[in-house]
């Protein structure tokens, strides 16, 4: 790939606003990232998984990224930085684990769960969700936009948790093949966010889908199950799914479809 190696992120990171999110630059040499669709071995990424910086969010750069093990993360005032931590985490649908007093909650339905009714919104909401020790989000603007137009091909999707007519939680990502590459979620009532994702993940594991992809270590993740997987092993494995079926559509849960199985 001809990726360049670019100069010192360190000295660019002090002429920058100070990031909303806790992403390191390390004064060490980085890919810059070409005007060319095309992106360096995730193996050359440093050990905080930083594998280059600059590009575009152009909806065929990021697909080309997912199926590469390699996503955008940055705060506004940054360029665009690309990552692929290794070792990455994941969950796999069928090891979901869900505490007893959740699987009460999903059980009564004290929420009503869609999938890509609200995509826009859910996406605002992530955006818009103060969370601790952060002064702003990740979810710049131009990744807003970048994100909605995959939903608008097809390859970007969002469950909604409802309270009657209200928007209350959500998540959304992106699904290539048989893999689905988490990105955030919000809630804006209790575990409305974790209701939504139990239907998610069932709901995955029922289409056959391999593996959900984390990206990074979060305690909220691990009650869930997920796990640590070397970047070796899940690049390896995500080729397989990567390469099913890669129609581009609307999701919506099967009439029959029940979570709480």
């Amino acid at each position: 790939m001809q990726a360049k190696r670019e100069g010192s992120v360190g000295a660019l990171s002090a002429a920058l606003p100070s990031p909303a999110i806790s992403v390191r630059l390390p004064a060490v040499p980085v890919y810059r990232i070409p005007d060319e669709h095309i992106f360096p071995r995730p193996s050359l990424a440093e050990p905080d998984g930083l594998l280059g910086i600059g590009g575009d969010l152009h909806p065929r750069r990021l697909l080309l990224g997912y199926a590469n093990g390699i996503f955008p993360w940055y705060s506004q005032g940054q360029p665009i930085l690309w990552f692929s931590p290794d070792p990455r985490y994941v969950l796999f649908p069928d090891q979901l684990k869900v505490q007893r007093s959740l699987k009460k909650i999903v059980r009564r339905g004290d929420y009503r769960v869609t999938l890509d009714t609200a995509f826009a919104d859910v996406v605002r909401g992530c955006k818009e969700r103060q969370r601790p020790g952060q002064a702003g989000t990740w979810i710049t603007d131009d990744m807003e936009q970048a994100y909605n137009q995959l939903h608008a091909a097809g390859f970007a999707h969002s469950v909604e948790s409802w309270s009657q007519d209200k928007l209350v939680g959500g998540l959304y990502g992106i699904g290539l093949g048989k893999l689905f590459s988490g990105e955030s979620m919000f809630a804006l009532a209790p575990n409305a966010s974790k209701v939504a994702f139990v239907w998610l993940v069932r709901q995955l594991h029922a289409w056959d889908y391999g593996v959900i992809d984390c990206q990074v270590h979060t305690r909220h993740l691990e009650r869930f199950g997920a796990n640590y997987l070397s970047r070796g092993r899940y690049l390896d494995l995500i080729k397989g799914l990567i390469s099913q079926d890669r129609t581009a559509i609307a999701w919506s849960f099967d009439p029959d479809f029940d979570p709480a199985v």
